[in-house]
């Protein structure tokens, strides 16, 4: 089984691309959608960072941007986080790779947004950059309520630029000439990798996961 990995900037259409690849048939695992479910389901996680990160917590999930206020800038903090999440995340990702070589799919979608920033590009057999020019991605992100300037530069700040993404990936699509051309090229990159060898499902020493039901959730 393949593990394509789906990254790129923010306002850069990835989204867009990964519910494209839904719609073409294609399992997508989101990175992001399981820290939102973690946060908001997970109660012996929620509990973990509340107790790591005092006032983090409010009506049972986790503030987002409590938590981003003490973790955001601050590597020692940030590296707690990850470990109270990252092996939670990691059990769930692992069952949902085994559900789908289960099905037999010939290609998985992972979609992480800081791929390249955390090393993820290590644990799939190709990357896919999806991107946009800098002025239409400055003009999506700016369009998010509550979005400012100051703020898109420093996410922009926290994230590998463009240019780099571009040039370390194997597959690069491009978002910013509508909605029919990034069509068409995600189906050129999925053809493509269907033809490839998987080198990282299964792994070599591999126990079967859990199912991923999560504590406390409603």
């Amino acid at each position: 089984m393949v593990l394509l990995g789906l990254t790129g900037s923010i306002g850069m259409g990835k989204s867009t691309a990964a519910a494209m690849v839904r719609r073409l048939g294609v399992p997508v695992h989101d990175a992001d959608a399981e820290v939102h479910r973690l946060y908001a389901r997970d109660a012996a996680a929620v509990a973990a960072i509340g107790d790591a990160f005092p006032g983090s917590v409010r009506d049972g999930r986790i503030d987002r941007q409590a938590l981003g206020a003490q973790v955001i800038g601050r590597p020692d903090a940030l590296r707690r986080l990850e470990r109270i999440v990252h092996p939670r995340l990691e059990g769930r990702r692992r069952w949902f790779l085994e559900q789908a070589a289960r099905r037999r799919r010939p290609v998985v979608v992972l979609d992480v947004p800081l791929l390249f920033e955390t090393g993820g590009e290590r644990r799939v057999d190709r990357t896919v950059v999806v991107t946009a020019p800098a002025f239409l991605q400055r003009q999506r992100v700016l369009r998010r309520p509550g979005m400012t300037a100051e703020k898109l530069a420093g996410i922009l700040a926290r994230q590998t630029p463009d240019r780099v993404k571009r040039r370390r990936a194997d597959f690069v699509v491009p978002t910013g000439l509508g909605r029919r051309p990034t069509l068409v090229a995600l189906r050129w990159v999925l053809r493509a990798a269907a033809a490839l060898r998987g080198r990282h499902w299964p792994p070599r020493r591999h126990r079967p996961a859990k199912p991923p039901f999560l504590s406390g959730a409603r």
